[in-house]
């Protein structure tokens, strides 16, 4: 199980992880050993409540097909085991990063007292400036 929440986590099942070779400089062993994580996860088909679904597929997000599925490749590092770890942890973190519900904001009005006090200043600072102008006799 893939803990986001307290009350929220999505099974193992329902991500499809497979080892790739990874990309880039590595030696003789880039050739030989499947270090990189290929992660896959269907947003339509997982468990995850029907909320949590939808602010996911609305998301504009370069990890997520048009079909509502999330692919994660990691291969940061250089073992197996810690870019599995590292593309878990994104897939959670995409997945929080919906989970919090945004506060709604309240329109307000600005109070009489700082009304008063901006229209204050600008009538002292058109009177600093009609000051500069020519002195006429």
């Amino acid at each position: 199980m893939l803990q986001i929440t307290k009350r929220t986590a999505i099974p193992l099942s329902d991500i499809e992880l497979s080892a790739v070779r990874s990309q880039g400089a590595g030696g003789q062993n880039v050739n030989k050993v499947a270090t990189a994580i290929h992660l896959r996860f269907d947003i339509g088909a997982s468990s995850l409540s029907p909320l949590y679904k939808e602010r996911l597929l609305n998301l504009n997000d370069s990890r997520i097909t048009k079909d509502g599925v999330v692919i994660i490749k990691a291969q940061q590092h250089r073992t197996q085991e810690q870019n599995k770890e590292d593309a878990l942890n994104r897939l959670k973190e995409l997945v929080q990063s919906v989970t919090v519900t945004p506060k709604k904001r309240k329109p307000t009005k600005p109070s009489k007292g700082s009304q008063k006090k901006r229209l204050d200043g600008k009538t002292k600072r058109s009177q600093l400036k009609a000051q500069r102008g020519n002195i006429r006799d």
